[in-house]
Order: structure tokens, then C-alpha cells, then sequence
């Protein structure tokens, strides 16, 4: 069983930055895409970043292009995003995510429908 543990989230001053990481366990597919989503109160969940296994690929939302960087630790399966100027518009509870098969560029590897595991998420609070 796929289980994925956030941790690093908490409350920010705008124009700061903050380090986000998910420890993963249980995953037995061969290839695999991670990606952390994030929903703010009232709104969908949206996709932030995907990265590969061993961070060949990854792709950004537009809203944090610039600001946001992501990795991984294939051997570990762990998932680390570091969001940087943050904003209040980043508000928000980040989860991690995992599914099987790669990363695909365009819109499919930030679209939650296609992922299968989640963890139970960490809040980001950004004060202005």
C-alpha cells in the first residue's frame, strides 16, 4: 500500500520561501510521476509541479514558474518542493501525489484525475 507523508509547510511571510517533502513508501511501480497539488479554501485542487524518478523531467504551473523548484530522490521516493517569493495566492493545503507510468509534458502530469495515491497534505500560510 502506497503511503505519502508531507511535512514542511507552515506560515510565511510574502516574499519568503518555504521547503515542502514527502516521504514515500510502498510504491512498486517500475516508473512512476510525482507531483504536488495544492487547493486553497473554495477552489479545485491545481497542479503545481511533476517530476520523473530521477528528475530527467518536470514540468511547472505557470503560476509559480520561476519560483518553484522540484526533485526527487528516486532510490527513496522522496519528493521535495521549494517555493520561493511567495505570495499570498499561494495559500493553500500542498499534497503529494504519485501514479504509475512517466511524466508526460502538457497539462496531464499536473491533472490530479490521473494520480492514484495522496497524502493527507500540509498547509502553506502566506501573510502579506
Amino acid at each position: 500500500q502506497v503511503r505519502l507523508v508531507e511535512s514542511g509547510g507552515g506560515s510565511v511571510q510574502a516574499g519568503g520561501s518555504v521547503t515542502l517533502s514527502c516521504a514515500a513508501s510502498g510504491i512498486t511501480y517500475a516508473n512512476n510521476c510525482m507531483a504536488w497539488f495544492r487547493q486553497a479554501p473554495g477552489k479545485e485542487r491545481e497542479g503545481v509541479a511533476a517530476a520523473s524518478m530521477h528528475s530527467t523531467t518536470s514540468f511547472y504551473a505557470d503560476s509559480v514558474k520561476g519560483r518553484a523548484s522540484i526533485s526527487r530522490d528516486g532510490a527513496k521516493n522522496a519528493l521535495k518542493l521549494e517555493l520561493s517569493s511567495l505570495k499570498p495566492a499561494d495559500t493553500a493545503m500542498y499534497y503529494c501525489a504519485v501514479r504509475g507510468g512517466y511524466c508526460y509534458s502538457g497539462s496531464s502530469s499536473l491533472d490530479p484525475s490521473s494520480y492514484t495515491s495522496w497524502g493527507q497534505g500540509s498547509q502553506v500560510t502566506v501573510s502579506s
